[in-house]
């Protein structure tokens, strides 16, 4: 199974809206405050073309930024990389 990572800051909403949504779909992730840490928010920087994006997901060694938070697309790239079971195709 793959590591996640989220990077992201206290004060956006985005960040709040995806804590809460892992939190509540039970994934294991570590979250990096990217206003106190340097290197990832050049990190950031870098796998976002230069624009400072959060939250931002590593999964595995996938890059994801997700500003507007979108679950659907967090959900499908967490179940891609077999954080999250495969979905029921009958429902």
């Amino acid at each position: 199974m793959a590591q996640v990572i989220m990077y992201g800051t206290l004060w956006c909403p985005d960040c709040y809206r995806a804590r809460q949504w892992l939190q509540r779909t039970g994934v294991k992730y570590v979250e990096i405050n990217i206003d106190w840490d340097s290197w990832a928010e050049a990190l950031v920087l870098r796998v976002n073309g230069g624009r400072r994006i959060v939250p931002t997901f590593q999964i595995g060694d996938r890059f994801l930024a997700l500003s507007p938070f979108n679950p659907d697309v967090l959900e499908e790239a967490l179940r891609a990389a077999s954080v999250l079971p495969a979905s029921d195709p009958a429902g």
